[in-house]
């Protein structure tokens, strides 16, 4: 999805809440003819001498028939979200009336907004940076505290600060190591070698940190897959539901009853976790069972928690001990949750409490102990870095972007090293800058900005 230069002088016209029947619906006009557009069909002040930042009652006809009263308001250029003309007209909520008033505006020369076409046109009118117009997406779509921290940090210049003032120092630096090649015949040194050295590696320290934050960032974006591994009748189903607080799972004493994957969120503190309840894990020669088995061992690798689950009234130490060595090979963060307090042996929690004291012990059945295990499930997300307000990245594209900015600054340092050529040492330089600005905006193609906006809804 690209725009034409004459596509980008269009008045666009969207409706910018969701579709269906409500209160009120919100469509949203941008250009240059927004405003004249709507004083054409508005019947109330003449919006053309009115102030920015102003609304307006009124009502909407076709000719002489009266489609709806609204509130139109005024954002004039370039005070508004695209920093073009922006009205916005606020209709009731029947999905004719909405109808109607497009079609009126389509009739008056104003074209439907493609996806995501009014924040693009933000961002190629200066507005924000690519990376802020990226964070409007998952600002709209974020379902948790966490995910809506980082997505309004992101859009309020979090990201593009940590790297846009080293970013204009290394172009400083390019340009003076250009300026040194036209004087290739002659000793001359614009740039420090020392300083590029120690700004590469200052933007190095700042990457290599943002490259670190993505795993956090993307279990804030996309929530914890946390996997409920253990024994068939452990009590696995009856934990999904206790923490679903519905009965989500089939729960039954035939051992072997979950042959494939329930999954559901949980909110917990703000933190989207995805919780994957899975057949058991035991030997079984029953076909369906050990394919659900299997299945269980390949989720247990990808997932980012697990919860090994046994059953206190039904275990020994000796199969749990061997059961922790396999989770340990794995290397996945887990927890050991010792179910059934109710049918507990004593001597096998006194054993338990000395050689695995970190063991959770609850009652999936009556719930008992179950905010002590959502308290270690946030201690293991380890949230600590996100909420001292440090940028976190949870964008696969910056984070891809991150990566190659790296290779091309410790290419910088390397070529440095080996005193290479001040045209290998521009070059690679150039490379940096390339990548960084592909994350922000200065560097961009049609196709980069069509596979961005592309996801974006209609209205914004």
């Amino acid at each position: 999805m690209s725009f034409s230069l004459a596509e980008r002088n269009d008045t666009i016209i969207a409706l910018a809440t969701p579709q269906g029947i409500g209160a009120i619906a919100v469509i949203r006009l941008s250009g240059a003819k927004a405003i004249e557009l709507t004083n054409e069909v508005f019947y109330g002040k003449d919006l053309s001498k009115q102030d920015s930042h102003t609304i307006h009652f009124g009502t909407i006809r076709d000719e002489d028939k009266i489609i709806d009263e609204v509130l139109v308001s005024l954002f004039i250029a370039p005070k508004s979200f695209t920093k073009e003309n922006v009205v916005e007209i606020s209709t009731h909520g029947s999905s004719y009336i909405v109808n109607q008033v497009l079609k009126l505006f389509l009739k008056k020369g104003a074209r439907l907004a493609k996806p995501g076409e009014f924040t693009q046109r933000a961002f190629l009118n200066g507005q924000f940076d690519l990376a802020q117009a990226e964070a409007v997406a998952d600002l709209i779509h974020a379902d948790s505290e966490s995910s809506h921290e980082a997505a309004l940090n992101q859009m309020r210049g979090g990201f593009s600060s940590e790297i846009q003032e080293l970013r204009e120092k290394l172009i400083h630096f390019a340009s003076m190591i250009e300026l040194e090649l036209d004087f290739g015949e002659e000793d001359v040194e614009f740039a420090s070698r020392t300083e590029l050295k120690e700004l590469v590696e200052r933007l190095l320290r700042v990457v290599e940190e943002l490259i670190l934050s993505f795993d956090l960032g993307n279990v804030i974006k996309n929530g914890v897959p946390t996997v409920i591994a253990g024994k068939p009748n452990a009590g696995k189903s009856t934990l999904l539901n206790a923490l679903l607080k519905e009965e989500k799972a089939i729960v039954s004493d035939i051992a072997g009853t979950t042959r494939d994957f329930i999954e559901d969120e949980i909110n917990i503190n703000g933190v989207i976790f995805r919780f994957i309840d899975t057949a058991g894990l035991r030997e079984t020669q029953d076909t369906i069972e050990a394919i659900g088995v299997s299945r269980t061992q390949e989720k247990m690798k990808t997932a980012s928690l697990i919860l090994y689950l046994f059953d206190l009234g039904d275990t020994d130490l000796i199969e749990i001990n061997r059961d922790v060595n396999k989770l340990e090979n794995l290397g996945v963060p887990f927890v050991k949750v010792a179910n059934k307090t109710d049918k507990a042996d004593p001597e096998l929690v006194a054993k338990l409490k000395k050689e695995h004291p970190d063991s959770l012990f609850i009652s999936a059945k009556n719930q008992e102990n179950l905010e002590a295990l959502r308290a270690k499930l946030i201690e293991l997300v380890n949230l600590d870095k996100f909420k001292t307000g440090n940028t976190v990245v949870t964008n696969i594209r910056h984070y891809d972007g991150l990566i190659k900015t790296r290779d091309s600054l410790l290419d910088i340092l390397k070529g440095l090293e080996d005193q290479v050529t001040n045209d290998f040492v521009a070059m690679d330089i150039r490379r940096s800058l390339h990548y960084l600005g592909e994350i922000t905006g200065e560097i961009t193609t049609d196709d980069l900005l069509a596979n961005i906006f592309s996801k974006f809804c209609i209205g914004k």
